[in-house]
């Protein structure tokens, strides 16, 4: 039996689908249902039990679950209470943890490429920098702290926690402002022709010369079910493409999937995240490649044109 959590959500969602395929029959979804703006992502889910998050461990006990998916959590960046992150992010992790040590499950987690913050330290999946890391919010800070006190831990189960990097895809229409830059480009492309990118606040970046690694939902996926099957090499691992594209381009494959000629401009970095805003990240992925994993990824190009042509202009789920 495979538990995701999480599930009502853009990755989890996905994700669920995508293991269903896989292991019909087997998939547990846990979650808070009460979002209604989530409904249209449980609609591709229907038939699948669902357990709602605070009644999880009590249901669970005695259902033989051999893996969890663990990807429910607060991502909001903006957000500031960190009480809020403390009991979603931390201690419901650190819950799931437990009750994974207690059944000999195998644990897959989301953790962040934003607890790199600014990337002092690089993007190395290395245990031994995580206690340096300086994320730049609470939801980074959150992220890092789960990693921290679980490399603290006795490891006696297989456990895989992984630093997503910007992911986009389908089943993300209700994250508002969180939402991808693919999206948000969309539906800009779609309603007027022009798209407006942030302006660089730094001299050593030209304005849509912020670099990213934008990673496409679908190759969570196929990681996720390949950590499933391997053999010991727990730890935390990069989720990335290993290649730091910037807006520019991400802007022009919008325009290029829509079939419009590129018109780009610019407008300032909001105040509330400018200072808390990564100008460069790139996964360094040898780490996941040394457990066998060779599955090529999506490009930037070939993932923008799958979402854009398949999903968003009929505003479609996965």
């Amino acid at each position: 039996m495979i538990v995701v959590t999480g599930a009502a959500g853009f990755i989890g969602s996905c994700v669920a689908k995508d293991l269903n395929l896989l292991y019909p029959g087997k998939v547990i979804l846990v979650d808070d249902f009460t979002r209604q703006a989530k409904q249209t992502n449980l609609n591709i889910l229907d038939g699948l039990l669902q357990i709602d998050r605070d009644k999880f461990f009590d249901w669970a006990d005695d259902k033989g679950i051999k893996t969890i998916v663990h990807l429910g959590a607060r991502t909001d960046t903006t957000e500031f209470d960190w009480a809020i992150f403390q009991k979603l992010n931390i201690d419901f992790t650190k819950s799931i943890w437990r009750f994974c040590e207690e059944k000999q499950a195998r644990l897959i987690y989301a953790s962040s490429a934003a607890t790199y913050g600014e990337g002092e330290f690089g993007y190395e999946d290395n245990h031994e920098v995580v206690s340096k890391l300086k994320p730049l919010n609470p939801y980074g800070d959150s992220k890092n702290q789960i990693d921290e006190w679980i490399l603290s831990q006795t490891q006696s189960f297989p456990w895989y926690g992984l630093k997503f990097f910007n992911v986009y895809g389908p089943n993300e229409y209700h994250k508002g402002r969180m939402a991808s830059v693919v999206l948000h480009a969309f539906n800009q492309v779609s309603a007027n022709g022009s798209l407006k990118l942030f302006r660089s606040h730094k001299s050593e970046f030209k304005d849509g010369e912020q670099l990213r690694d934008f990673v496409y939902v679908k190759d969570i996926s196929k990681v996720i079910n390949h950590l499933m099957t391997l053999d010991g090499c727990s730890g935390l691992y990069n989720l990335g493409t290993g290649r730091a594209r910037t807006f520019l381009d991400l802007g022009r494959s919008v325009f290029r999937a829509l079939d419009v000629s590129p018109n780009i401009s610019f407008i300032d970095t909001p105040e509330d995240i400018r200072d808390k805003y990564q100008y460069y990240t790139e996964a360094d992925m040898s780490k996941l490649e040394m457990t066998g994993y060779s599955q090529k990824f999506f490009s930037l190009e070939e993932g923008v044109n799958d979402y854009v042509t398949n999903y968003l202009k009929d505003h479609k789920s996965y």
